[in-house]
């Protein structure tokens, strides 16, 4: 199964690769007849805009949101979500850089401070990315496999800390290779009782009360990326793979390795700017070694974005593999690309504790309305509504899922 993943991976660099075409004005944003919420609100307090100078290349864009939106892992929550766009090279051959920073709290102690960076320097030559992160986080888990009924959930509260970050290497035109690192340190991991995790999982490894969890490794990363935008994809494709490996040499409790494979293809049904668009993620996450940590197993809506499972709730399903298939589409709703709509439904499966097959599908679908925030760095406000069996969620952010 492993092996045959990761030929569709390179299959498709390789097809792709064929089909390349050097970056041209075409790909950039194009905002000639566009309106966003800046615009509205130049006009209704009577702003005159500035002539934008396309020569200036590091000028900042920035969409702010505060909002209340569904919690990561269960609950509700007060959020400030903001995105910064910027280029740092010419528009026609450099790649739109991000930066996010989409704090989060409730009135129970509950907090996150995420911070997610990729920065395209000129010509595209590099790509740095980065994602910082330090929560507190109790939340439910279902042990491990699919097959776990709603009802049967058990909480468990822990501090998180995050430190990932990569450099990748233009190899040809949109293909990338380089080297991370990745930390995750799991702090007071807390249950009813010492052993009480460990018994309801079945699992051994990291789930005894007071204890903390941690682990270090390098990363070797593989990238294809021809979509221009992150936080708004144009048609093209993208493909990442990451593999991990974790070492008693680099302070980990255990030596451990992940395999991560991340697909994406965008289709276009419009030639005159108007968002109608096909869009398909699928990714492949799997452990390998003996002494895995239990919350650094494979699990829903843990994915690097944390943008998988729409409908789902987090942590809902967990083990030492998972799949993952979804397919939105995307359509403006009004002729200047104000506002927008999304139709979703994804797929996954982890796999089964006993023999490592995929013996449970669980499905999850939604739609969603989208207002574009700034339509310089092509953002927009998503608002999706998620559904699943036993679940339904309201989900608030800055820019697409994927």
């Amino acid at each position: 199964m492993r092996i045959y993943f990761l030929l569709i991976f390179f299959i498709s660099i390789s097809l792709s690769t064929l089909a390349q075409k050097a970056l041209d004005h075409s790909k950039l944003i194009d905002t000639s007849g566009k309106r966003d919420l800046i615009d509205l609100a130049r006009t209704e307090l009577h702003i005159r805009p500035s002539p934008l100078n396309y020569e200036q290349k590091r000028r900042v864009y920035f969409s702010l949101l505060p909002a209340s939106s569904s919690l990561p892992g269960g609950g509700l929550a007060l959020f400030t979500a903001t995105t910064a766009g910027f280029y740092l090279g010419d528009r026609d051959s450099t790649y739109i850089s991000t930066v996010s920073f989409a704090p989060y709290f409730n009135f129970t102690g509950r907090f996150g401070l995420p911070l997610r960076s990729n920065i395209w320097t000129k010509n595209n030559d590099w790509l740095i990315q980065g994602d910082s992160r330090f929560l507190y986080y109790p939340q439910s888990t279902w042990g491990l496999g699919g097959q776990s009924p709603e009802f049967n959930n058990f909480t468990i509260n822990y501090k998180y800390i995050r430190f990932y970050q990569s450099a990748l290497k233009r190899i040809e035109p949109y293909f990338y290779v380089g080297l991370g690192y990745a930390m995750d340190y799991y702090l007071d991991i807390e249950t009813n009782n010492p052993n009480a995790l460990g018994k309801f999982t079945g699992y051994q490894y990291g789930t005894s009360s007071d204890n903390n969890s941690f682990s270090s490794g390098i990363t070797g990363n593989i990238l294809y990326d021809s979509r221009n935008n992150d936080l708004n994809p144009l048609p093209g494709m993208y493909a990442d793979l990451v593999y991990r490996m974790n070492s008693r040499g680099l302070g980990s409790n255990a030596n451990w390795q992940s395999v991560y494979l991340d697909l994406r293809k965008y289709i276009s049904f419009s030639n005159t700017g108007e968002r109608n668009l096909l869009a398909f993620w699928s990714y492949y996450w799997t452990t390998f070694g003996a002494g895995i940590p239990y919350l650094n197993l494979p699990s829903i809506g843990w994915d690097p974005y944390q943008h998988s499972g729409r409908g789902i709730e987090q942590n809902r399903y967990r083990g030492k593999s998972l799949l993952y298939f979804e397919t939105e589409y995307r359509r403006d709703l009004s002729a200047n690309g104000l506002l927008g709509f999304v139709v979703f439904a994804n797929v996954n499966s982890v796999s089964y504790p006993d023999n490592d097959n995929f013996n449970y599908w669980r499905p999850a679908g939604g739609v969603g309305l989208r207002i574009k925030f700034n339509k310089r760095s092509d953002t927009n406000i998503a608002i999706d509504y998620g559904f699943s069996e036993g679940y339904r969620g309201l989900i608030v952010g800055l820019g697409e899922a994927f």
